[in-house]
């Protein structure tokens, strides 16, 4: 299975591609897709470049599936927004490439690459590096992506193992009141 790890940003979006072969992981690529050529202010043309760079990576190496990160809310709302618009044009690529996609918080990566959730940046480049063998450590982006796609190389094998044997269903027989169900 081959698994492409995206992590998004409005500057800098990370990839990286991992093939699994059971419990065995081999290094396929990494890199980044930058879009600080651009001005600050130009949103749109930074959501296209990320839009078209995601489905070039995705034609380029023909993953299997895909595993995005979450984004956390941040102490700046505005922040928070334009990195969910880099999110969204991300997952926006990888659904019109028919890929399925997976989605993990930080602190799930972190915890899958180096034990604990609240790992610093080096220490999941170290981790990566040392997991698929690679010669160095790769960037801080294109390790957090490496990340993403080992956390589900290890944890996607366990979530379908579980939904075929429980399927979760969703309850027909819920009442909503006030935003909640009961």
């Amino acid at each position: 299975m081959r698994i492409l790890g995206i992590d998004p940003g409005l500057r800098t979006t990370g990839f990286g591609v991992v093939e699994c072969e059971g419990a065995r992981l081999h290094y396929i690529a990494s890199g980044t897709i930058r879009t600080d050529a651009l001005p600050n202010g130009d949103l749109p043309g930074r959501l296209k470049i990320i839009f078209e760079g995601v489905r070039e990576v995705a034609a380029r190496y023909q993953p299997d599936c895909a595993a995005v990160e979450i984004v956390f809310v941040n102490v700046n709302p505005q922040s928070t927004l334009l990195l969910g618009q880099a999110r969204g044009a991300a997952l926006a690529a990888l659904v019109s490439g028919d890929l399925a996609v997976a989605e993990y918080t930080a602190l799930q990566m972190k915890k899958a690459v180096v034990g604990h959730g609240h790992a610093r940046k080096e220490q999941v480049q170290a981790m990566v590096a040392r997991l698929l063998s690679l010669p160095g450590e790769p960037s801080r982006d294109a390790a957090d992506a490496l990340g993403l796609a080992v956390c589900h190389a290890h944890a996607g094998a366990s979530q379908a193992a579980i939904a075929a044997v429980s399927p979760l269903a969703r309850r027909a027989h819920a009442q909503y009141r006030k935003g909640r169900s009961y």
